[in-house]
């Protein structure tokens, strides 16, 4: 952290980032502070601009999935599934191109997408809860967060990039034993949310460090396009996955957590402590959805390519996408740190004549200017945490 006084020797800059370890990544921050208090906080990105657009619009359709692993890399299923579902939208502007989906597969991809959030989310509780002193809550969140790798792993043989979904259903079927290993898992993990809940959730030292700090209104949040549960952390009671559902997700039955100033007589709806709460109970529902998806998910086909009760649609994805329809799609997903849309434009050709990614922790990154005044320094530290942003998805 660089420090440089101002001219007039009132005010100090800091350069807080791009290697400060609180900053989830490579972000600076320009904070202006009379010693303590902030009075202005500029986000400074691009540390980790890898032209992840344009290198989408130099590869086949296909190609690009290994490549949304690293959009967000946090929740890579997440972000494989975003980019499978918008292709196979686009497919879907012509009937000779468009894809039905093996029902097994619909169902995997949810299950995973859903293991995923919870991989995701407990990342982002436990580190925010180490960000500012909490390092045993952080320990309890990974040790429940390997459980989820090991199963990723032993069916697509990766633990943070996967690869797994493809156009047309996803690359494999889940490993022997699987649902059994998910539904012990599921079960493990409810128990542990109980003690994580015990051992941080309702501290009074932590509930009181993040209660009315840095609140964002139901207003702020819409103006400023925050997404997922930083927009539900305001109050807005919104998720593309009950509002617009995509895939098979209108077959689930789940409640959306929003803001509920759970900091008690402190706390202020849309503060960060609502933010951390809302992630913990959305960990909960998609507990609920993944024992649904176990429930109803269909068995095992014999044949790898049969379209009724398969996992993969080889041949006809292969063949749709050599050449897809002329057209335009903008499809948008519930990731973990919310929206994640795709607007692909197609030429008719075996690449994308144009790609464009929306995320969430863009738009949550860019409230940061307007909250920080007259916080104190180690709140933006807090701030950070409760927004839980990810700067892959911020430095495309």
């Amino acid at each position: 952290m660089s420090i440089e006084l101002d001219r007039d020797g009132d005010f100090i800059t800091l350069s807080m980032g791009p290697h400060h370890p609180a900053t989830h990544g490579v972000l600076r921050l320009v904070v202006t502070t009379d010693g303590e208090v902030v009075s202005v906080c500029k986000p400074d990105i691009g540390y980790l601009h890898r032209s992840i657009e344009k290198i989408g619009e130099n590869l086949e359709w296909g190609q690009f999935v290994p490549y949304t692993d690293r959009v967000d890399y946090v929740c890579s299923m997440n972000s494989n599934h975003a980019w499978v579902l918008s292709a196979e939208a686009l497919l879907a502007t012509s009937e000779a191109t468009k894809l039905v989906i093996p029902e097994r597969a619909e169902y995997i991809r949810v299950l995973f997408a859903e293991l995923n959030r919870i991989s995701s989310h407990l990342v982002a509780v436990g580190a925010m809860a180490m960000d500012i002193g909490a390092f045993t809550p952080f320990l309890h969140a990974i040790a429940q967060r390997e459980v989820i790798n090991d199963i990723f792993e032993k069916t697509c043989g990766a633990r943070l990039t996967y690869n797994y979904m493809a156009v047309g259903g996803v690359l494999r079927d889940l490993h022997r034993g699987a649902e059994d290993e998910i539904r012990a898992c599921l079960a493990t993990l409810e128990k542990a949310m109980v003690d994580f809940n015990r051992l941080i959730t309702a501290n009074s030292i932590f509930k009181g460090r993040l209660a009315g700090v840095a609140p964002v209104s139901a207003d702020l949040a819409l103006s400023f396009g925050l997404v997922g549960p930083n927009l539900r952390g305001s109050g807005v009671d919104f998720d593309l996955r009950r509002d617009l559902p995509y895939g098979i997700y209108d077959r689930f039955k789940f409640e959306v957590p929003t803001g509920q100033a759970f900091g008690g007589s402190q706390g202020i709806q849309g503060d960060c402590y609502d933010r951390f709460v809302v992630r913990l109970l959305e960990i909960l529902e998609s507990i609920r959805i993944c024992r649904q998806a176990l429930d109803q998910m269909p068995p095992s086909a014999e044949k790898e390519d049969d379209p009724v009760g398969g996992w993969m649609l080889t041949k006809a994805a292969a063949k749709s996408l050599r050449k897809p329809p002329v057209g335009e799609v903008y499809f948008r997903t519930e990731n973990p740190r919310g929206e994640t849309g795709y607007y692909l434009v197609s030429d008719g050709t075996k690449m994308p004549y144009r790609v464009k990614i929306r995320t969430g922790s863009f738009t949550a990154l860019s409230v940061f200017e307007t909250l920080a005044p007259g916080l104190m320094i180690a709140d933006l530290v807090a701030v950070i945490g409760s927004f839980d942003i990810v700067l892959p998805e911020v430095d495309r």
